[in-house]
């Protein structure tokens, strides 16, 4: 199939059924719409249905073979997602309810643009300038998840990591380019929070947005669905595990997990992340205890059919 029928068949599958499902009420809840489940949640979004392409062409400049082959994958039902990154004002309440363990776990830290494992920095103590409203970072799949349990058992409602199929949908917000701004990285200051000239990696790209480190999550303009940072800041960990392909992935937007694994899943690269990471396809995995300066999490929440 040649670019142009792959663009335009993508395009019209993601622009008919986000149509369809703008006046989906799941949950009483409207596609778009924005809310929080407790006055210390994270605020979600409502995501409508739809079908997309997931994965990147094998045109696409900066692609790797993790991201391919390209695939269909249809999200059968509404859902919501975290509109930004936990921050960690809201894992501090976690923390505190529960009581749980953070200090003396190792996290990879950057110190004068080298990386380095260190047991005396954690998500509340750390190096790199950050409030509040900064996305909670050091944080390994483990601790992701043990807050999204926390979370469901404190709301009542099934609070969950998104799929890595989700995450994608919801990222690329009907796009088909590379980046869900477009087709070029030049105006990637203007749109996230990635390695610009102000971190003084060699790699970094020649603007500045402003940041050396993580920012204060909703700093960018959204996407269009409404979801912030979901490209850059830091890498959100998703439910699934770490395969080398697609070959074999799911095709309904549920998780990818064979037999269960140690290896999992982290979406939209961070403050440290060359353009190429930032595109909507690129993924990377690492063991599920791995901790460092630039990965932290969103949510994804459950919308239940309402009842007749």
């Amino acid at each position: 199939m040649s670019p142009g029928i792959l663009r335009v068949l993508v395009l019209t599958l993601t622009i008919a059924c986000a149509s369809s499902a703008i006046a989906q009420n799941t949950e009483g809840r409207l596609a778009g719409e924005r809310w929080r489940d407790c006055d210390d949640c994270p605020e979600v979004i409502a995501l409508p249905p739809g079908t997309f392409a997931m994965g990147s062409p094998e045109w696409e400049q900066g692609r790797y073979e993790r991201e391919g082959p390209i695939h269909q994958v249809t999200i059968g039902r509404s859902f919501a997602i975290g509109v930004y990154e936990v921050t960690r004002d809201e894992y501090a309440r976690f923390v505190r309810a529960t009581n749980y363990p953070t200090d003396g776990q190792p996290c990879l830290v950057n110190e004068g643009h080298e990386w380095r494992e260190t047991l005396n920095q954690n998500w509340r103590d750390l190096a790199i300038p950050q409030t509040g409203r900064h996305p909670a970072v050091c944080i390994s799949w483990n601790d992701a998840s043990a807050y999204v349990s926390w979370l469901s058992e404190h709301t009542g409602v099934k609070y969950r990591l998104p799929s890595a199929a989700e995450w994608e949908y919801a990222a690329r917000a009907g796009t088909i380019s590379p980046w869900y701004w477009g087709d070029t990285s030049a105006v990637q200051c203007e749109n996230a929070n990635g390695a610009d000239e102000t971190t003084g990696f060699p790699w970094a790209t020649g603007c500045s947005d402003g940041n050396s480190r993580t920012s204060l999550v909703g700093s960018f303009l959204p996407n269009a669905f409404g979801v912030y940072d979901v490209l850059g800041n830091a890498w959100e960990w998703v439910q699934d595990c770490y395969m080398e392909t697609y070959v074999g992935a799911p095709t309904d937007g549920t998780p990818w997990e064979p037999n269960g694994c140690e290896g999992r899943v982290m979406r939209g690269a961070s403050w440290a992340s060359t353009p190429t990471y930032l595109r909507a396809a690129h993924r990377a995995g690492e063991h599920r205890d791995f901790r460092s300066d630039y990965t932290g999490f969103r949510v994804a929440r459950t919308l239940e059919a309402a009842r007749p």
